[in-house]
């Protein structure tokens, strides 16, 4: 599946007519993460009509790199390595029932992938406690440590997120990838690196067409048209 979904996001990143990726499932459970079955050598991986691409990312990376916005639309648990999903998206939504949980210490493993993520997104005492014990927490909490952006009644998810999606895509789709790439970029350096950088940016963000026809648009009293 990890291929499935990495050819998708490659395809979504150099296809100029999406301008926003949602990341949806259906069941009970929105991903339960790797195989154990898998992971232990006992059980093959199924095979699979997608072709490989060259250079095996990881989707963590795949989901960064994107520089698009990317919704997790939860309507059920995570587990383990699905965490990745949430992390590295943008935004996440998720029902109020959706639980959220990083188990493998429970099975002698340390969700070492997931913390890249994890870290960036939730306080870190309160990450380093949800991987040491292995529980399972609700979307309320998920939601107070930064874990998702919202929690919502099942019946809302859907028209919540397609109103996000809509907001989003509604956007400089141009600008977006900047910011979203200089985001990534600068989340790596230290303060003194980082100031630099984006001062580069954004000189060179005031110069470009979304930002032309954005500051037109105003002066003109209408919808900017970023087609």
């Amino acid at each position: 599946m990890s291929n499935e979904i990495n050819y998708a996001l490659a395809y979504a990143k150099q296809e100029r007519s999406i301008r926003v990726v949602v990341l949806a499932a259906e069941g009970d459970i929105f991903c339960a993460g790797a195989d154990l079955k898998n992971m232990s050598g006992k059980e093959k991986q199924p095979e699979s009509a997608v072709p490989e691409l060259e250079g095996r990312t990881d989707i963590s990376l795949s989901l960064r790199h994107l520089n698009k916005p990317v919704i997790a639309k939860i309507q059920g648990s995570v587990l383990a390595g699905a965490l990745l999903f949430v992390t590295n998206s943008t935004h996440a939504v998720a029902v109020e029932e959706a639980k959220f949980s990083a188990p493998e210490i429970k099975r002698g493993i340390w969700p070492f992938m997931v913390m890249a993520g994890l870290f960036r997104v939730m306080p870190k005492r309160a990450g380093l406690d949800f991987c040491m014990r292995g529980e399972a927490i609700d979307a309320k909490k998920a939601e107070e440590w930064g874990l998702i952006n919202q929690s919502v009644k099942s019946t809302e998810l859907d028209s919540t997120v397609n109103k996000l999606a809509s907001d989003l895509a509604n956007l400089a789709p141009a600008t977006m990838q900047m910011g979203l790439s200089a985001y990534n970029k600068q989340d790596s350096m230290s303060f003194d690196e980082a100031l630099p950088f984006l001062q580069k940016q954004i000189a060179a963000c005031v110069q470009s067409e979304d930002a032309k026809e954005g500051i037109n648009a105003f002066l003109e009293k209408r919808e900017p048209d970023w087609d």
